[in-house]
């Protein structure tokens, strides 16, 4: 029985990793004061697998869903790898963790406020290091650029994609869960 329940985790995993790239496919919206950073709701299942299952689900799909943009897409190689994984990784082990603890529509919404947070923090401190290191441009040019585009851009994808999360979590939630009931998400 354990070994069937394993194995219906990992193929709903693989499920969202798969919708999660459509999502990419389908969805990309420039961001105006900087058009390179462009918004995408990929995020959106993994958020959600790291609620339905936890932070290491959520940082397995994180992992084959950056691989597969960064390598297989058209991506950034190793940076947009980098940078992906280390923004949505940090949200999904925030959201994650918090969420384990304690299921209810407050601690959810409490995760993605924090995750959100978090990751726009983190991403300034990456920005700062591996950007001048990709783009061949000096440590200046990335500091000029934190408040108008950094800053806003995480603030805006990682909230905008907690906003969906939250208001599609408990619909999804019953599909992932294997009996069929929603497990107390993040929408009741």
């Amino acid at each position: 029985m354990r070994r069937k329940n394993n194995l219906d985790k990992q193929i709903k995993m693989a499920l969202m990793a798969a919708v999660s790239i459509v999502l990419l496919l389908l969805v990309k919206i420039p961001f105006p004061p900087a058009p390179f950073m462009v918004y995408d709701p990929c995020d959106v299942p993994i958020y959600i697998t790291s609620f339905a299952y936890g932070p290491m689900a959520g940082l397995l799909v994180t992992f084959v869903v950056c691989v597969i943009q960064a390598f297989a897409m058209g991506g950034d190689g190793l940076y947009g790898f980098l940078m992906h994984f280390i923004a949505t990784g940090a949200m999904v082990v925030v959201i994650g963790v918090i969420y384990e603890r304690h299921k209810t529509r407050k601690t959810a919404a409490v995760s993605l406020v924090i995750g959100v947070l978090l990751s726009a923090a983190i991403m300034v401190v990456m920005n700062l290091i591996v950007t001048p290191l990709y783009m061949g441009v000096p440590r200046s040019a990335v500091v000029a650029m934190i408040l108008p585009a950094i800053i806003p851009f995480n603030l805006l994808k990682a909230g905008v994609n907690s906003l969906i999360t939250f208001a599609v979590y408990k619909r999804v939630s019953g599909f992932l869960h294997r009996d069929g009931r929603p497990s107390g998400g993040a929408a009741e």
